[in-house]
């Protein structure tokens, strides 16, 4: 990924959303301090389109994208009274950057710092 292509697709399926945090929940891999991560360029469509879905909260989940680089992954979050706990809620794809018809969808196109 480059500057030139950013933000990139901001829709991705709630699937590989989930693979991606696995990943970084899998990760073992010790960070040099010169690679260390210390920031995310977030695009403004990725805050954008969480917020359209008018949840309580947002979840922001760290992953490892296909590139292997960390990102951020947004998802809205409601509060189940019932379980007393926080539970993502997914968008609906409109099949740009990713997203198919009625599929469930998080956002990304977030960029880590280092390198960009």
């Amino acid at each position: 990924m480059n500057e030139e292509t950013f933000p990139g697709p901001i829709q991705i399926s709630a699937t590989t959303a989930k693979a991606w945090e696995k990943r970084y929940h899998d990760d073992t891999t010790i960070e040099d301090s010169k690679k260390k991560l210390k920031a995310f360029l977030i695009p403004r469509e990725s805050l954008e389109k969480v917020l359209k879905l008018e949840t309580e909260a947002v979840w922001a989940y760290l992953g490892i994208n296909d590139q292997n680089e960390k990102t951020l992954v947004f998802v809205g979050a409601e509060y189940d009274k019932e379980t007393k706990k926080w539970v993502n809620v997914y968008g609906t794809g409109d099949g740009v950057g990713g997203g198919e018809g009625a599929e469930e969808i998080a956002y990304d196109g977030t960029r880590p710092s280092p390198p960009f």
